[in-house]
């Protein structure tokens, strides 16, 4: 899954973060409850915002769990264990997910 959300932005809310993924916000914040890794900033209001490094965590998560069908346990106990494994597989695909969409997108131009 390719996700876009601006490289330059400091901070997103849960709004983008739920459209970018196709996700209900509930479900972002359920992970934020479950997993250790999130850490969002809440405003005084308590609106969380997400930084680019919760992004990361999340891209991950969402891999784990909807695409590769990982339990919520199952993807909690794969981070603990295996975490710097998991994430240089992780950044392989996603770096040729990448790659593809813009060889696409040069394919679909010409």
């Amino acid at each position: 899954m390719h996700i876009e959300l601006s490289k330059d932005k400091l901070y997103f809310s849960i709004g983008e973060i739920a459209d970018a993924f196709d996700v209900n916000a509930s479900l972002i914040r359920f992970w934020d409850k479950e997993f250790d890794i999130l850490k969002p900033k809440k405003n005084a209001k308590g609106n969380r915002m997400f930084t680019q490094e919760d992004v990361k965590n999340l891209k991950l998560i969402y891999h784990l769990v909807k695409e590769r069908g990982f339990t919520l346990d199952g993807a909690k106990t794969h981070l603990k264990e295996g975490q710097k494994k998991t994430l240089d597989k992780f950044e392989i695909i996603s770096k040729l997910e990448s790659v593809r969409a813009q060889l696409l997108s040069i394919k679909n131009s010409i």
